[in-house]
């Protein structure tokens, strides 16, 4: 900073720029505007370092400076933690996507499970009734067949019963009671 004022202070020391401003009068005189200037330039300067403004100007560039540095560097730790902050989020994201693709397999297999399942059972109920179907259908033929030897058993005999009792007579019926018992006693002795 002290290198700057004394480049400005020798620039404005040169004497050609003052000399040509000069005029009719000496070159140190009031009346000379470019001596004023310098003088009125050079209490300015010395005023401003006599308070030190250069060294508060310089402070304040600084506290600024370091504003900023802390400003960036929290920044800088900001973007970091959202840098952990999103790579966290996106594995958890892959992990919940994983889960929910197990969660989907796992419920296709048991679906699956439980189709086979069904079926295994509709193919047994079917079987279960067809075998009951079968036994009703053989119950109700072995029904009707009794009922037929039954009522063919019941015409039989009634036939018989007609055909013997018009070809009957007294003698030929007491002849076969007595051989019905003669045979009836054989059987039981």
């Amino acid at each position: 900073m002290r290198t700057r004022l004394a480049l400005t202070l020798g620039a404005a020391a040169l004497p050609g720029p003052v000399l040509a401003a000069a005029g009719d009068y000496p070159f140190l005189s009031l009346y000379n505007t470019d001596i004023v200037v310098l003088i009125a330039f050079l209490l300015f300067v010395g005023i401003l370092v006599y308070f030190k403004v250069p060294g508060i100007l310089t402070g304040m560039l600084d506290k600024r400076a370091e504003g900023i540095r802390s400003d960036l560097d929290e920044a800088r730790s900001l973007r970091e933690e959202a840098q952990r902050v999103l790579a966290d989020y996106e594995r958890k994201s892959r992990e919940v996507a994983e889960q929910a693709d197990r969660i989907v397999a796992r419920a296709r297999d048991e679906a699956k499970a439980a189709a086979e399942a069904a079926k295994d059972d509709i193919a047994r109920s079917v079987a279960r009734r067809l075998a009951a179907a079968e036994d009703q259908i053989a119950a109700a033929e072995a029904a009707a067949l009794r009922s037929v030897r039954n009522t063919a058993a019941r015409v039989a005999v009634a036939a018989a019963g007609d055909v013997i009792a018009a070809q009957m007579t007294a003698e030929r019926a007491n002849a076969l009671i007595d051989e019905g018992i003669a045979r009836a006693e054989a059987r039981l002795h």
